[in-house]
């Protein structure tokens, strides 16, 4: 049990790994189209304050840097689109390899001179809003020596410094050009950085609770088997005592007391298979109590076994699977159906169903009752630890183990209540997950 413990932390602590890359994978997918629109950007750029307001620059370097960008770019899509884990490192050296390319691109067309400068704090701003503590200001520090670099090296930008004509300023258009640029962008980028941010942390929310709720069944895992230990001697001593009785003189002769007597030994045997199926299957959802049989054949063994043992009026079994399927007899899954048949008896005496379907590769159980129903609060909660109508201690554990079972084998668990009374609940699992492997089946014919 405590391996399984331990086995449930490593499971959810890969997991939280797994949404972090995964949200990291989306933001380094926005970089590169962010680059994209850069590349497009600069092209334009170039173009038009060539050709349309006569400037000179140095054309073949700059589009030697823009080649490189190119480049880069086109090798991180390749590799992103192979590699699913991104860290934070690989963000950080993307981001550096775009203020590289843009403090190349301005050293060569007027360094801080050029209206465009200021798109450094379109870098900036998203490594705040991608990167850890230590690397966002590692980049603030090189878009800051960047500047100072540009300020002392690079050549002016030949353009007339007539802010007096204000918006008929070159300078000032190019200004408000960038401020434009930069504004959308960065509404539109960091909505959706933020869209995947939000994302990963919902799924680690719900990756902390389904870790809470198996550490809580652990616990409960740990009792059970504690318990089941416990109750071995008592049960032993239960089974002698029933036998001394039965033979004892006094007790033969009454045909009455006879058969309580052998009534309760059915009962006894009842509890120690009970304890033995504890003890046996404790840790595992597939353990020890494993067998092979068939889908049909493990379900009618099921409700036959159970309306043998519930004082249930009018039970209703329907199994409509008409293909067979060779499967692995599961104790887990045999105690999940049983569940839910239990609640419904304690909701319903008089009347329940159990109807059994295949959809495909699915197994459907539905189990129905005709009592009150849930709530609506009860189907909003379905499967969280007690939650319960009964108003007693420890309520609610049953639905809370099937859901969880239902999880670990890869299904799902659905409640509704009946239009005509009751409440309806559907166990719906992968078939791969009981099914019989294929070798053992190859073996067996």
């Amino acid at each position: 049990m405590e391996a399984t413990k331990q086995q449930t932390g490593i499971t959810h602590t890969k997991a939280a790994a797994s949404v972090e890359y995964a949200a990291g994978h989306k933001n380094m997918a926005q970089l590169i189209q962010l680059r994209w629109i850069a590349v497009v950007g600069q092209i334009i750029a170039i173009g038009t304050v060539i050709l349309v307001f006569d400037v000179k620059l140095p054309t073949v370097p700059m589009l030697e840097v823009l080649a490189c960008l190119i480049a880069f770019n086109i090798a991180s899509q390749l590799r992103w689109h192979e590699h699913r884990e991104v860290t934070n490192g690989e963000l950080f050296l993307a981001l550096l390899v775009d203020v590289a390319s843009l403090t190349a691109q301005l050293y060569l067309s007027g360094g801080t001179t050029n209206p465009f400068a200021f798109v450094y704090l379109l870098q900036v701003i998203l490594s705040a809003v991608l990167l850890e503590a230590w690397s966002t200001w590692t980049i603030v520090a090189i878009a800051i020596t960047c500047l100072d670099g540009l300020a002392v090296f690079a050549k002016p930008l030949a353009l007339p410094l007539d802010h007096a004509r204000g918006i008929g300023s070159l300078y000032v258009q190019g200004m408000l050009l960038c401020f434009a640029l930069i504004a959308a962008l960065l509404v539109v980028f960091i909505t959706r950085i933020m869209r995947n941010l939000r994302a990963g942390d919902a799924q680690l929310a719900d990756l902390r609770q389904r870790a809470a709720e198996e550490e809580h069944i652990v616990r409960m895992g740990l009792l059970a088997s504690g318990a089941a230990h416990e109750l071995g001697t008592p049960l032993a001593t239960l089974s002698v005592i029933l036998g001394d009785w039965k033979r004892m003189p006094e007790f033969s002769k009454n045909a009455e007391l006879i058969e309580e007597i052998g009534e309760m030994q059915t009962q006894l045997l009842r509890c120690k298979s009970i304890v033995s199926g504890i003890l046996l299957s404790a840790g595992e959802a597939r353990g020890e109590l494993s067998a092979k049989t068939t889908i049909k054949h493990f379900l009618d063994e099921l409700a036959a076994e159970w309306l043998a043992s519930r004082p249930v009026q009018t039970f209703a079994y329907q199994n409509r699977i008409v293909h067979d399927l060779p499967v692995v007899f599961d104790s887990a899954l045999k105690q999940t159906i049983c569940n839910l048949l239990d609640n419904a008896l304690e909701a319903s005496p008089q009347w329940l169903s159990l109807e059994a379907t295949r959809d495909g590769d699915t197994l459907n159980v539905l189990v129905s009752d005709a009592g009150p129903g849930f709530a609506p609060g009860m189907l909003a909660q379905l499967g969280k630890p007690y939650q319960s109508t009964k108003g007693r201690p420890g309520g609610g554990l049953g639905l809370f183990l099937v859901v969880n079972v239902a999880r670990t084998l890869g299904g799902s668990v659905t409640a509704r209540n009946r239009a005509e009374g009751g409440a309806a609940v559907r166990l719906s699992l992968p078939l791969a997950a009981i099914a019989l492997p294929a070798e053992e089946e190859r073996v067996d014919e």
